[in-house]
C-alpha cells in the first residue's frame, strides 16, 4: 500500500481517527487477523457469527464501525470505506487496470496474466478467491507507486456486483472468458449470468478495449453493449490457437496466432482446457501493446501460481496425482477428466477420478451431476470415487454409460474415499482429485502423496 497517515486515511473514507492521526500505514488492508500484515490496515468487518472488532487488539490500525483498542479509522461501513480507499490508490498511482470475469477458467487465465505482465514491469494479481466487495479492494491496495499494472479477477452472485468493482478498479482492458453454468441457482440461467458479467464491459471508456471470447455465442454479443475497441480471442478469431498436442502428462504444446504471425508455446499445466485460458492472457496483453513474441515466450516460462487447480505431482513410486481440489462446476469437471483421460491414454495404469459436490447449481443440481458422471463414463475412466451424497449423482450417470467398463464406488466422506484410493491405486495409475471448495477434497490429494509407496 502506498503510505497513508490515519488522518490521509479518514479523509479519503469519510471517517473520524481514533488514536494518533499521524500514525502511518505502510503495509496492505486485511481481514482475517491471523494473518495480519506488518504496519496494515486491519478491517474490522462484522459478520454473521464474527465481529472483527473483537479481534483488534494486535492490529497496526484499524478500518472499523467502532472505536477499538488499537489506533481506528471509525467509519459508517468499513467495507464501503475499503472500497473508496482501494479508488483512491488506484487513482493516485496510476498503474494500468486489467480486469477478467467468466464462469471458469478466471484464477489460470489471471495467474498466466500476472507472469506475462510481470516481465514488462511491477505487477499485482488477485491472490485466492479475493474477487468480491472486500477481496478486489484488498488486492488494490497491495499496490504501491512502483505497481504498473493491476490484474484483478472479479465475480459476481448478482446483477451489479461487478459494475460496483468496477467503480472500485475501473479497467483499461477487460475480457469475458465464458458463460457458464456455475452460480446457476443465484442466477437462474446462462442469459441471467451473461448479464451480469457483461457489466465488465460496460465500465470501460471508449478508450479501452473489451476482449471476448468469440467461441461463446453469449460472450460474444457483448460487443454491443460497450463503446470500447473489442478485441477477441478464440479457435478463429484475432487471437487465435491452432496444432495443440498433448505431452503424457496432459501439458498443451500449441501455436498462439496474431495478426498473421505464429508462436509456439508449451505449458506447464495440465489440460487442453489450458489453451483458451492462455490464449486469453496473451489477448489481454496483446491488446495493451505487448509484443506477441514476448508474451507467447512469457506464457511458457508460466508456472502455477494459486494452490489445488490441475496441480501435478507424482509420488516416489510414480503415482500422479492431479489435484484440482479449488473448485468445480461442470464445465470445469468436464474438462478435468478430459485431461485425466488424456494423462491415462499415455500411462499404462488405469485413470481414478476423486469427485466430489458441485456447488450453488440451483434446481439443475442432481441432473448437473449425472451428466458429469455420464461424461466419465464416455471418457472411460476405470475408477470414480464419489465423495456425498449429492455426488452419488455423478457415479449414477457413469453406470447408466451402455460398455462402461470401470467401477463407482460412493465415499461418505473424506477418508474413506482416501481410504478406498489407497487400497486401489498402483504405482502406475493417476489419480484427479476434484469438487467444489467446500468438499475440501485437497486433504485427499495430500493423503496419498504423503502416503510414500502405495500400491494394490
Amino acid at each position: 500500500m502506498i503510505p497513508m497517515s490515519l488522518a490521509d486515511i479518514a479523509g479519503v473514507v469519510d471517517g473520524e481517527v481514533h488514536g494518533d492521526p499521524d500514525l502511518l500505514v505502510t503495509g496492505g488492508a486485511y481481514v482475517d487477523s491471523r494473518a495480519p500484515e506488518p504496519a496494515g490496515l486491519f478491517v474490522a468487518v462484522v459478520g454473521e457469527r464474527v465481529d472483527g472488532h473483537d479481534y483488534a487488539g494486535d492490529a497496526h490500525a484499524v478500518l472499523g464501525s467502532r472505536a477499538t483498542t488499537a489506533p481506528t479509522v471509525v467509519v459508517a461501513d468499513p467495507v464501503v470505506a475499503l472500497g473508496a480507499l482501494a479508488r483512491h490508490v488506484v487513482d493516485t498511482i496510476g498503474a494500468r487496470v486489467l480486469a477478467l470475469t467468466g464462469s471458469q477458467g478466471k484464477t489460470g487465465t489471471k495467474d498466466y496474466l500476472a507472469h506475462v505482465l510481470a516481465g514488462a514491469g511491477p505487477t499485482v494479481a488477485t491472490r485466492g478467491n479475493h474477487n468480491n466487495e472486500i477481496g478486489v479492494p484488498l488486492t488494490v491496495l497491495e499496490a504501491t507507486a512502483d505497481t504498473r499494472y493491476l490484474v484483478v479477477e472479479m465475480g459476481a452472485r448478482g446483477v451489479g456486483h461487478i459494475a460496483d468493482l468496477c467503480r472500485i478498479a475501473p479497467p483499461e482492458a477487460a475480457a469475458v472468458l465464458n458463460v457458464g453454468t456455475a452460480h446457476l441457482s443465484e442466477f437462474g440461467s446462462r442469459e441471467a449470468i451473461a448479464q451480469a458479467k457483461g457489466e465488465i464491459v460496460e465500465a470501460l471508456s471508449a478508450g479501452g478495449t473489451a476482449v471476448l471470447n468469440a467461441d461463446d455465442d453469449l460472450v460474444a454479443a457483448m460487443a454491443s453493449r460497450t463503446t470500447a475497441r473489442v478485441f477477441d480471442f478464440g479457435r478463429s478469431a484475432t487471437v487465435s490457437w491452432g496444432d495443440v498436442e498433448l505431452d503424457d502428462l496432459g501439458r498443451p504444446t500449441f501455436v498462439l496466432a496474431y495478426a498473421g504471425s505464429s508462436h509456439p508455446v508449451t505449458l506447464t499445466q495440465s489440460g487442453a482446457h489450458q489453451v483458451p485460458n492462455a490464449a486469453a492472457a496473451a489477448a489481454l496483453a496483446i491488446a495493451i501493446g505487448l509484443d506477441p513474441a514476448v508474451v507467447a515466450e512469457r506464457l511458457a516460462g508460466a508456472q502455477p501460481a494459486s494452490r489445488w487447480r490441475m496441480e501435478l505431482h507424482q509420488r516416489g513410486d510414480g503415482l500422479v496425482v492431479v489435484n484440482d481440489a479449488y473448485n468445480a462446476n461442470p464445465a470445469s469437471m468436464t474438462a478435468a477428466l478430459d485431461s485425466l483421460a488424456q494423462i491415462g491414454a499415455r500411462r499404462r495404469g488405469r485413470t481414478i477420478a476423486v469427485l466430489g459436490e458441485m456447488l450453488e447449481l440451483g434446481d439443475d443440481t442432481r441432473s448437473a451431476h449425472v451428466e458429469v458422471g455420464r461424461h466419465a463414463g464416455e471418457a472411460g475412466i476405470d475408477l470414480l470415487v464419489t465423495v456425498g451424497e449429492t455426488a452419488a449423482g455423478i457415479a449414477e450417470g457413469a453406470r447408466g454409460v451402455a460398455g462402461w467398463q470401470g467401477d463407482a464406488v460412493l465415499a461418505a466422506g473424506r477418508d474413506e474415499a482416501l481410504a478406498v484410493v489407497q487400497q486401489n491405486a498402483a504405482a502406475d495409475d493417476v489419480v484427479l482429485v476434484k469438487a467444489s471448495r467446500g468438499a475440501a477434497l485437497e486433504h485427499v490429494a495430500d493423503g496419498l502423496l504423503t502416503e510414500g509407496e502405495g500400491g494394490r
